[in-house]
């Protein structure tokens, strides 16, 4: 009976597999028998337990691998079905269930979740058979786990964009095929992409789409639905449940993955590949394949970016980039005997990695010129190779055989667990279970059957490498490439002077892989790769060297290009020091430093400090460097440089002493004024394009805090407030998707907090706060004017009020602004009982007192009788009439130097006004030199002499003094002004 039993089973073994313990074997299949008897399926249960060659085989590999153990004792029935089918037959059969079951009338998420989890663990139990019995080549079962892969993803994409078409979010040309010119592109990458995926492996995926596809609706809503999409995709494939996970995802490859949104629009990813992409995502596209969504727009931008990929030239520096990491690999490793416990069978000496570059680099070199070489998979490459005679027979043959070979040691050690990982396990008890499940008599004949091919695959390799160009400049060892730390560059790093060698191996390695725009080209690279020694000597002498790097890596992170910046530095020693002083003592100048190489000859050019840059200067080089007819999204990029550029250069104004604190608050709060005014502009440009215009509508923007006061500083956010206006009886817009009034300039100011806002490849203009609008974050964010005079008029707090002291209109329609300054006058000067003003005042100062107390002494804004308590004095002067006579002012300091004399006696006026101008001097410095907080304990080398030459102080304790005392004397005035009792007589004293 089991004879006849054994040749109704569809397995055909070439392997006879021993398990670890026979006994305990044979126990653990009579379990999955008594699992198969309790799910009433007979025929299974007495095979197993009977007797023969195949019940062996189950036995060992239930023994060997505790994973498909346990698979098979909680899913009997997947044994079952080889009864009836084979291995080919059954996967072949649930390729189609997983393809129809997105398709379902009664789909969903949560269902689909399900079905898929429990699909891909039988699939993946019978694909682990297969190839552990032999009866599947390994070439075999990589093309199974692929296609299962494929098969996932594509019932997750189907899905997804089903369920978009359902919500009206897609317009599916054929909802039959759903993919089918949706636009979602879906690039398997890496091992996937060449059908050579491993058993437990993840899933690499790049996300395109095609705004102009058929199926897209709004290509405006593109990015952000397509990005919600993969991000549900990763979740349906990713997230484990109950019945556990079908592909671990991962999205790393995409360009710039730190800053990139997870799906990138065709045209975006082509001009970053052309500008931007460095030799590994070269090496890495020679994989990529279209694997789900829409198949044909993925293979016509494979084709456009054949160019970037397949250049005509021999690329040597592909071979320098490759051979870089090599080195890493093995100063990791160490260069004796290989030890076979612990190795890593992916990226360890002589392992699949090598294989794998081997045959990528010279696609590199040779593909451009030869089609042929441009094959996705390993081993059909390697046969090109020979037959173009880029390498010989012996290297095929030998390289195609410890390819197979050592991925099956690779399947066999994720089998044990389904764990991703490729190190051999460091027991001599788990070592042998990984040399069974191979076939091998042992663990003595796996090492040495092992080590002799990881042997002849690291000799080729070494072959290919022999005359490779060393890395290493006159310091020391500087090696930056790979994903390793090599242990000679830490050491030359802190012999430098950087006390963390291995972040600023991070760093750097950012930049040679091409993170940035600034190593765009291969001349840039080159000029970078010079420059390194120089520049990391300078910066090591700097007190803070690590710090000092880091800021100069926020720096390079927003320039366009590097190779006039590289090239200034190399040929100019003394810049180069300055640019290592300023970033130690001035880690802000790295968020704000221009994006524009050229800006460095203005630190050279000693008519930088003698000119103003006052409004007129600012708008003159705006109007240029914005004229001609730009893309919007063109415009938006060149404000941000330009706002870049122009706050660095202020700053260095400052910085060298040609314009005080309060002219560099002046400056740029002017350069934000006409950089968010060019941003308006250009929104409401592009906003009409599709949904017209408002009869009568019109705009205005109205500043508040620091920048309505001009007193903004290099770190400030800004606060603004947009009003409109519009016919009477206007109705929707006349585009074509035409909006009603309210709506049509809420989602222009969405626009514009975005245009202005949003992080691109050019940085953010500027973070807006729109919280001092009207009903705060609980209004809309667009205000219409008559709504916001009624509110200021008949609804505004105190604290509203005093916040409107220091608004002024900074753009937009000029009769509308107009409007505004003259509506802000007249609320400011409606009557108001003045000790009631002074009351709330007081109690808002001590709530805020309260709420945020001040870390010390350096917290000038909430230290009593810090900028808080000057700038309510200025505040309530102005909402009750305390002001001299005169054309309006929004400063705080003008406000303070024009306090009126019943309000405040001349002394107290002039002492407020003086305290105010230290409170500026050191704010704007510290503002300028820092990007967090000022740490007492821990001032900046440098930092501390710029804020005594700007106080014109000789002391660090001498300025901490007279801060102290300044501080003292202002919360003295503050609560003789503005606390309960006070009373002009008292007010006036000394």
């Amino acid at each position: 009976m089991a004879k006849k039993i054994d040749s109704e089973f569809q397995l055909s073994p070439t392997l006879a597999l021993r398990p670890l313990d026979a006994k305990h074997a044979r126990r653990e299949l009579s379990e999955i028998a008594d699992a198969a008897e309790e799910e009433e399926l007979s025929r299974l249960a007495a095979f197993l337990a009977g007797e023969g060659p195949l019940q062996d085989l189950l036995a060992a590999v239930f023994d060997l691998s505790p994973f498909l153990r346990d698979v098979a004792r909680r899913r009997p029935a997947i044994l079952e079905t080889l009864f009836d089918e084979t291995v080919e037959a059954r996967l072949a059969a649930i390729s189609a269930a997983i393809g129809g079951a997105a398709k379902a009338d009664d789909a969903s998420e949560s269902g689909l979740m399900m079905a898929l989890r429990q699909w891909k663990t039988e699939a993946h139990f019978l694909i682990a058979l297969a190839d552990l019995s032999g009866e599947a080549e390994t070439s075999v079962t990589v093309r199974r786990l692929s296609d299962l892969a494929d098969a996932c993803t594509n019932a997750a994409v189907d899905f997804l964009l089903l369920d978009a078409h359902r919500q009206g979010k897609l317009k599916l040309p054929k909802p039959a095929v759903p993919a089918r010119d949706s636009g979602w592109i879906l690039l398997g990458m890496g091992k996937l992409g060449a059908h050579e995926l491993n058993f437990s492996s993840d899933i690499d995926l790049v996300v395109f789409f095609d705004p102009e596809a058929p199926a897209v609706i709004d290509p405006l809503d593109a990015t952000e639905l397509f990005s919600r999409l993969t991000r549900r995709l990763v979740r349906i494939l990713q997230d484990r449940t109950e019945h556990g996970y079908v592909f671990r995802t991962d999205l790393r490859l995409r360009p710039d993955p730190g800053s990139t949104p997870l799906a990138i629009p065709v045209e975006a990813a082509l001009r970053y590949y052309e500008a931007r992409g460095q030799n590994w995502e070269r090496a890495a596209m020679i994989k990529a394949r279209p694997v789900a969504g829409d198949l044909a727009a993925g293979a016509a931008f494979l084709k456009e970016l054949q160019p970037y990929v397949w250049r005509k030239y021999m690329d040597y520096a592909a071979i320098a980039d490759v051979h870089s990491i090599k080195r890493q690999i093995h100063a990791h490793k160490g260069h004796g005997e290989i030890a076979v416990k612990g190795h890593n069978v992916k990226l360890g000496r002589g392992g699949i990695r090598e294989i794998e570059f081997f045959v990528q680099t010279q696609q590199l070199i040779a593909g451009g010129r030869f089609p042929e070489l441009r094959g996705r998979e390993t081993v059909p490459m390697l046969a090109a190779l020979a037959a173009r005679g880029w390498i010989t027979a012996d290297a095929r043959d030998a390289l195609t055989r410890q390819y197979w070979f050592l991925r099956r040691v690779e399947h066999a050690i994720q089998m044990v667990a389904d764990e991703q990982t490729h190190i051999l396990p460091d027991s001599d008890e788990e070592l042998e279970r990984i040399a069974l499940m191979l076939g091998f008599a042992g663990e003595v004949d796996f090492t040495q059957a092992f080590r002799a091919s990881l042997q002849q695959v690291e000799r080729h390799y070494a072959a290919l490498f022999e005359t490779a160009p060393e890395l290493s400049a006159g310091v020391g060892n500087l090696v930056f490439t790979g994903d390793v730390d090599d242990p000679d560059t830490l050491q030359t790093l802190h012999r430098l002077g950087f006390h963390r060698p291995s972040d600023i191996c991070r760093v750097i390695r950012g930049w040679h892989f091409g993170r940035y725009r600034v190593t765009q080209s291969a001349e840039a690279r080159e000029r970078l790769t010079e420059l390194t020694p120089a520049l990391l000597k300078a910066f090591g002498q700097t007190r803070r060297a690590d710090e000092a790097l880091i800021r100069f890596d926020e720096f390079l992170a927003g320039l366009p290009a590097g190779i006039q910046l590289f090239s200034l530095l190399q040929s100019n020693p003394a810049l180069l020091k300055l640019m290592a002083t300023i970033m130690g003592a001035a880690p802000r100048l790295a968020a704000i430093i221009t994006r524009r190489p050229h800006v460095f000859d203005g630190l050279l050019d000693p008519a930088l400090l003698t000119e103003l840059p006052d409004r007129a200067y600012l708008s003159a080089r705006l109007a240029a460097f914005i004229e001609g007819d730009r893309a919007y999204e063109d415009v938006l990029d060149r404000l941000r440089i330009f706002a870049s550029e122009q706050k660095f250069l202020i700053g260095v104004r400052l910085l060298a002493g040609s314009i005080d604190p309060a002219r560099a608050g002046r400056a740029f709060s002017d350069l934000a004024d006409l950089t968010i005014e060019a941003a308006l502009q250009a929104v409401i440009a592009e906003f009409a394009l599709r949904h017209g215009s408002i009869a009568g509508g019109k705009v205005a923007l109205l500043g508040m805090g620091k920048l309505g006061s001009r007193e903004l500083t290099a770190g400030s956010d800004v606060d603004l407030i947009l009003l409109y206006d519009h016919d009477a009886d206007a109705e929707d817009s006349d585009g074509d998707k035409p909006l009603a009034p309210s709506h049509y300039y809420t989602r222009m100011t969405q626009r514009l907090i975005a245009a202005v806002s949003a992080p691109t490849a050019e940085g953010v203009l500027y973070e807006l706060d729109l919280r001092l609008r009207p009903s705060g974050n609980k209004g809309p964010v667009a205000t219409h004017i008559d709504a916001f005079k009624k509110y200021q008029r008949q609804d505004a707090w105190t604290w509203e009020h005093m916040a409107l002291a220091r608004a002024r209109a900074i753009g937009g329609d000029t009769e509308l602004c107009a409007e505004l300054d003259d509506e802000v006058a007249a609320v400011l000067a409606q009557p108001r009982d003045a000790a009631k003003v002074k009351t709330e005042a007081s109690d808002m100062r001590a709530l805020i007192e309260k709420e945020k107390p001040p870390r010390d002494l350096w917290d000038i804004k909430l230290i009593p009788g810090g900028l808080i308590d000057l700038e309510f004095i200025a505040q309530v002067a102005t909402i009750t009439g305390n002001i001299e006579p005169g054309r309006r002012v929004t400063a705080t300091t003008d406000i303070l130097a024009r306090l009126a004399p019943d309000f405040a006696a001349p002394d107290i006026r002039e002492e407020l006004a003086e305290a105010y101008r230290l409170y500026l001097e050191l704010t704007q410095m510290i503002r300028l030199c820092l990007t967090g907080e000022f740490q007492r304990d821990d001032v900046p080398p440098g930092l501390s002499d710029l804020l005594l030459a700007v106080t014109d102080l000789p002391d660090f304790a001498v300025l901490e003094a007279h801060l102290k005392e300044t501080s003292r004397k202002v919360r003295r005035d503050f609560d003789r002004l503005l606390r309960a009792g006070a009373s002009p007589s008292t007010a006036s004293s000394p």
